[in-house]
């Protein structure tokens, strides 16, 4: 056999391992309450609409469904998505805006095909999507992290290390950005925030990806205006990047995705789609359609939101209960995470067996950080579990912070 690692390609060497598909082999074992994955409720998920909808979609456009479609996708989906922006996010698009991926992890991939060479910086926030990380580090990126604060990403960090990397003549491409309901944290970025992105987006002519998966998902408080809507209105810059995603809203297993941007930049990711998969399931995009223009998305959404707001609200409420002073948390207002601090030295990494002992699993925080710092911070997700075993996970997580702090005095 040949010696894969002399000769493989450099992307794929420099592509490391899932944390969360790793630890989710660990952690799906009988018995564990696992706080790990980012899942969705399963039992939401619109299984009779599903079903009702095939039968309907063979029955009316099976040639269509079963056939190779466009790169960019079928107009089918791409009409109600543009219905869907300007109803609910009060944005105008046009079919030549939009392109379906299979995904948003996709969609991720394409933006670092597009944009990255070797070496080049790329400006994310500390804790970051890992997903992303380890799709933007295939390529090469190097990153720079910028600290991410109760509001957002730090517009002031932000604009210091801009003005450093265009000071060095750096081939910095992109600001990644997830700004509502930030995965891990949990963090929203404000208005005020916003609007001082696109200004620096404007002012060091660099690309802002705004990765938006969880923007539906709001159970409390007033959603600031996307940064696409809010580009438009203002600055009108054409540097924002919209991803969204059908895996959270309603189903992961249709695997589809939806990239907005200038007709330009989704020109030249059809191209690159057209080397990856050629097209997204007809099948998929058909359901996808009917979910949106049947009305039955703003029924699910809000059965889904009732859920996660329970159970929010229910960890919110244990983790009050159940842990030891010096442990600090989010407090979400929409989404699947909040993020756990533990008390500074200790490290959230090396207490992972300790949480498996006691049948409770999370994921670590320093997979987040593009630099290999936050160990003494967790990743919890509230959707998957019940309010029942939100509870007794976290008394368990407790007992497990708690016995590493009685060994740290000793």
């Amino acid at each position: 056999m040949i010696d894969i690692a002399k000769n493989i390609a450099t992307a794929p060497r420099r592509t490391k391992a899932s944390v969360i598909r790793e630890l989710l082999k660990t952690t799906n074992q009988p018995g564990i309450i696992s706080f790990a994955g980012g899942l969705p409720a399963p039992e939401h998920f619109p299984y009779d609409f599903v079903a009702e909808t095939v039968k309907e979609i063979m029955a009316k456009k099976g040639k269509v469904a079963l056939q190779y479609g466009p790169t960019d996708g079928l107009p089918e989906l791409k009409d109600e998505f543009i219905k869907f922006l300007k109803k609910h996010e009060g944005i105008e698009a046009k079919s030549e805006n939009l392109i379906i991926t299979t995904a948003s992890q996709q969609a991720l991939d394409m933006v670092g095909r597009l944009f990255i060479d070797a070496s080049d910086p790329v400006l994310v926030e500390k804790p970051s999507y890992m997903g992303a990380l380890q799709v933007f580090r295939s390529y090469g990126a190097e990153f720079i992290g910028v600290k991410l604060e109760d509001d957002g990403i730090s517009t002031e960090e932000l604009e210091e290390k801009l003005a450093w990397l265009k000071g060095q003549d750096e081939h910095y491409k992109f600001v990644y950005l997830v700004p509502d309901f930030q995965n891990p944290s949990g963090v929203t970025l404000s208005e005020a925030k916003r609007r001082k992105v696109i200004e620096l987006s404007e002012k060091y002519n660099v690309a802002v990806i705004e990765d938006s998966p969880y923007r539906q998902i709001r159970f409390e408080g007033t959603a600031p205006k996307m940064l696409y809507r809010l580009d438009k209105e203002t600055h009108n810059t054409d540097n924002i990047i919209s991803l969204f995603t059908f895996s959270k809203t309603f189903a992961p297993g249709l695997r589809l995705g939806i990239i907005l941007g200038h007709p330009q930049i989704i020109k030249k990711m059809e191209i690159l789609k057209q080397s990856l998969d050629l097209c997204t399931s007809s099948l998929n995009q058909l359901i996808a359609a009917e979910f949106l223009r049947s009305g039955f998305f703003e029924k699910h959404i809000e059965v889904i939101k009732h859920d996660y707001r329970i159970k929010k609200n229910t960890m919110v409420g244990a983790l009050k209960k159940y842990m030891p002073e010096g442990v600090t948390w989010t407090n979400p207002e929409g989404g699947l995470f909040l993020w756990l601090r533990l008390p500074v030295g200790m490290s959230a990494d090396d207490m992972f067996q300790d949480a498996l002992k006691e049948n409770v699993a999370y994921v670590i925080g320093s997979a987040f950080h593009s630099d290999g710092s936050g160990k003494n911070t967790i990743r919890l997700n509230f959707s998957f579990a019940s309010p029942e075993q939100i509870d007794e996970g976290i008394k368990r997580l407790a007992t497990t912070v708690k016995k590493r702090l009685v060994v740290a005095a000793k």
